[in-house]
């Protein structure tokens, strides 16, 4: 049986199992892709939902209920929200999570607030999110753009300094602000010396992907900083290692993931700068035991590792159940005050979901991709990462006065509503 296969039976089985409870369970939604570009992102979405629901249950379940998953697939495509989110709060979703793009996820949290019902966001990583567009009822698990651009500017700093860089950014919120944030933390704001090429997100043509690659050869520049997200950065780290940019450039993806890594292949990862909030190999390095259970369960569980969407969406069942806890009642109103300001430990180091934007503090793990050869030794061949640096919260999250601007700068309220 082959990968997919596996995941697909891994998720029926488990999602299966729901069915067979009673009607009067607490119910989650999980908005994902089932099916499009990124559906290997959904599983391990749905995947580490499951497994977190399954534990769960067999401890007793919450408030005397156990869980159930209910599902609706966005097929990477906005316009799908509104009626997903409106099939889950009828079938008595009291909560949803998911998403794998800021766009699917900023059209999820409206319609959740709509609703009435909270919104976790796994995989989702424009400023804007937990900034201008920030509301009461939405919460982002994962790294923010400008998270991400901190960490690698701090482990990038003296090794980079004086490079000139070149950009190829996917259109969109969290393209343009990850660009933004990388500008800032490396000291490339000046667009004339350090030059950025913009391509269609989602599905760009291949040729111009190609030519960006092109001009950014011809650029003469020290760093290429690629924007780009799943088939679309495969097919451009692929084509950049044709072109032997590895030997004559510093690459750079501010935000990477395994199941991305597998599709890119280790030859073209080798030495690629990348950001990730998760990594299943950071526990062991760290020494965290909770997250190492988390590793060692899924892996037989599923026979291959899970991913930081695995182990987001992991988290968000956990701390939706704890909030529950705290709050005697899945009331969002209760749910949400319970959650915020809430510190906690679970799969790395300290964690908090801050009051005043619902964004996820947490440190930042910056890697490198390791040499083919080391990939392949490793069980799963999925030892794509280096790890170089945990870097602090501290140091990567925008602080209440950074906040505060933003929100004032665009008219909102400076508290959520």
């Amino acid at each position: 049986m082959n990968t997919s296969l596996k995941l697909i039976a891994a998720t029926a089985l488990l999602l299966g199992a729901t069915a067979t409870w009673a009607a009067d369970t607490i119910k989650l939604g999980l908005n994902y892709p089932l099916s499009g570009r990124y559906k290997s992102h959904g599983f391990a979405q749905a995947e580490g939902a499951l497994l977190a629901i399954t534990e769960i249950n067999a401890q007793g379940g919450v408030l005397g209920k156990q869980l159930e998953l209910l599902t609706t697939d966005t097929n990477f495509d906005p316009a799908r929200v509104a009626g997903n989110v409106s099939e889950l709060v009828s079938q008595g979703a009291q909560m949803i999570m998911g998403g794998v793009s800021s766009e699917v996820s900023r059209a999820t949290g409206r319609e959740a607030q709509r609703h009435g019902v909270p919104y976790f966001a796994v995989q989702a990583y424009a400023n804007e999110l937990t900034g201008k567009r920030g509301h009461k009822l939405f919460f982002r698990e994962n790294q923010s753009a400008r998270m991400s651009a901190a960490a690698l500017a701090s482990v990038m700093a003296d090794s980079l300094q004086g490079k000139t860089f070149f950009y190829i950014t996917a259109s969109g919120p969290w393209g343009t602000s990850t660009e933004d944030s990388m500008r800032r933390f490396t000291n490339t704001g000046d667009r004339g010396q350090h030059a950025s090429i913009p391509t269609q997100y989602p599905k760009p043509r291949k040729q111009d992907l190609e030519m960006a690659l092109a001009a950014a050869d011809n650029s003469g520049a020290d760093v290429l900083v690629l924007i780009q997200f799943g088939r679309d950065l495969a097919n451009m780290l692929q084509h950049a290692r044709q072109l032997g940019l590895h030997e004559r450039m510093t690459i750079v993806v501010p935000t990477l993931d395994l199941e991305t890594a597998q599709e890119i292949g280790a030859s073209a990862l080798t030495g690629v700068l990348a950001t990730m909030p998760w990594s299943w190999n950071a526990p062991a390095k760290f020494g965290y035991q909770r997250g190492q259970a988390f590793v060692d369960a899924y892996s037989t569980l599923y026979q291959h590792r899970p991913s930081a969407a695995a182990a987001s969406a992991y988290s968000v069942v956990y701390q939706y159940v704890d909030a529950v806890r705290r709050a005697k009642s899945v009331s969002p109103k209760r749910v949400v005050k319970a959650l915020e300001g809430h510190r906690y430990q679970l799969l790395k180091g300290e964690q908090q979901w801050r009051s005043f934007d619902h964004q996820n503090e947490q440190s930042v793990l910056v890697v490198r991709g390791k040499p083919r050869a080391d990939v392949l030794k490793g069980a799963y061949r999925s030892d794509f990462f280096e790890i170089l640096a945990e870097v602090p919260a501290s140091q990567v999250v925008p602080d209440y006065n950074e906040w505060l601007a933003e929100r004032q700068d665009y008219g909102k309220p400076t508290t959520l509503q």
